[in-house]
């Protein structure tokens, strides 16, 4: 088999590793279904609006999030990708448990620090999983490898919201069986990364092991012509330490860096700020506000994750294609159009089936155009943005406003709901069309050029 290509051990890592995208996933889809029952919960225990602890309960998975991020990348460099991932995996164990045992205790401060915990399991899983990745794969089959990341994510989604139909556990007594799930997730995750090896490239360059690391790459391509890879990475190596290093306040001094980085920051704004979270947490809450019934809303609501797996694997294709600014216009433009059907349709629903079911349809093209471009190029802009010596810093500023924005969306949605009513969307239209503008003025096409010539782009 000649270098480059798949192999056993290499497919076997990559799903080991991938498995924390599928939790994040997972644990983003699966809150949706069991509100109401996760309410009657809060009831019994405390004499407060549910909805408003129900809002801290989603919101507190994206505080650990954002304390899972930064943390991944210091112990992926301390302790090896290997480890980060190990570790990673504990922390879904501790979540999944205290979320499953959360009614046995009576206990809602167990469920908000088994959100939390997971929080933190998926905050690691969106840095460390990609990273490893994209260290093991094949040159040539490294952008193919990298969606596998999203594919796992809108999987794990569809796999969260399909377990939560009242049939299967979104009931009173199965609601903590489904959080519960995210244990036997990571358990699997832990098992399975016993086996696997460590990222030859740390090997080679942060252990400075060049044995092991030709062991482990030879085992992971099937052949031991490898030294043109080898070299590839002792070169990429030489020149990353001849360029300048730059820290996370040189993004906000220098000018080169600053534009690029709110470029990026923006990017990942309209990610989170566009909405997208409102629909992916509360699309149960949404569609029965739209006329469905709880049944039907719960079916509605896999849906939603059914679409973006579907835009995820017709965007893989796309991205090299069209390039990465059309992408994010036409899921920015779409997006704002159909969230204003969307909000015309709820104001129009009442005793008229037809127009509920216009109010599913425009929600499905709301997420399916935010699949087409919103949902990955945010992750990848910063890396096509930045030089190597900005890189790591920039894409560390971007995941911190992303996981942080997120924990905004997911604590002020029903609030705003209850203030808005069927104009709730009104506000996300609004951030949209400023989106919209903003990528169309200001974003680069980084398809088919260098680093080096985007980079020349902004110091001009």
């Amino acid at each position: 088999m000649e270098s480059g290509g798949t192999t056993g051990p290499l497919l076997y890592a990559v799903v080991a590793a991938v498995l924390g995208m599928l939790q994040f996933g997972f644990n983003t889809g699966v809150i949706n279904a069991p509100k109401q029952f996760i309410e009657n919960f809060i009831r019994d225990q405390y004499e407060v609006a549910p909805d408003l602890i129900f809002g801290v309960i989603v919101s507190i998975f994206a505080v650990g999030g954002m304390i899972g991020c930064p943390l991944a990348s210091w112990i992926a460099d301390k302790r090896g990708r290997k480890f980060a991932l190990l570790a990673n995996a504990v922390f879904g164990v501790i979540g999944g448990l205290l979320m499953g045992f959360s009614k046995a205790g009576s206990s809602v401060g167990m469920l908000i620090a088994g959100r939390f915990f997971i929080g933190i399991n998926c905050g690691f899983a969106t840095t460390a999983s990609p990273t490893y990745v994209s260290e093991i794969a094949p040159l040539r089959l490294r952008g193919a490898f990298g969606t596998v990341n999203q594919l796992a994510v809108a999987f794990g989604l569809v796999g969260g919201q399909i377990l939560g139909i009242d049939v299967i556990l979104g009931s009173d007594n199965g609601w903590p069986y489904l959080l519960g799930l995210a244990v036997l997730l990571s358990a699997i995750q832990c098992l399975m990364l016993l086996f696997i090896p460590e990222s030859p490239r740390y090997l080679l360059l942060v252990q400075s092991d060049e044995e092991k690391a030709r062991e482990v790459l030879s085992k992971l391509r099937g052949t031991g012509d490898i030294d043109e890879e080898i070299n590839g990475m002792h070169a990429e190596d030489r020149a990353a330490k001849e360029e300048e290093k730059f820290t996370i306040g040189d993004l906000f001094r220098i000018k080169a860096l600053r534009t690029p980085l709110i470029i990026g920051v923006v990017l990942h704004l309209s990610q989170q700020l566009g909405g997208i979270n409102a629909v992916l947490y509360y699309s149960s809450t949404i569609f029965e506000n739209a006329g469905l019934t709880v049944e039907d809303a719960r079916l509605a609501t896999i849906g939603v994750g059914s679409i973006l797996f579907i835009m995820a694997l017709v965007s893989i294709p796309l991205m090299d294609r069209l390039g990465r600014r059309t992408l994010q216009l036409w899921g920015l433009g779409g997006m704002a159009v159909s969230s204003v059907l969307m909000t015309a349709a709820f104001f129009t629903y009442k005793d008229n089936f037809t127009m509920s079911i216009f109010a599913v349809i425009f929600t499905l093209l709301y997420v399916a155009f935010f699949g087409v471009g919103p949902s990955s190029i945010p992750w990848i802009i910063l890396s096509e943005l930045f030089g190597q010596g900005a890189r790591s810093a920039a894409v560390s500023v971007g995941a911190a406003v992303n996981w942080f924005a997120n924990f905004i969306v997911g604590l002020v949605f029903i609030p705003l709901t209850n203030v808005l009513n069927n104009l709730v969307f009104l506000p996300f239209t609004i951030l949209l069309i400023f989106f919209y503008v903003f990528v169309y003025f200001k974003l680069p096409e980084t398809k088919n050029r260098t680093v080096e010539e985007v980079t020349a782009e902004f110091k001009k």
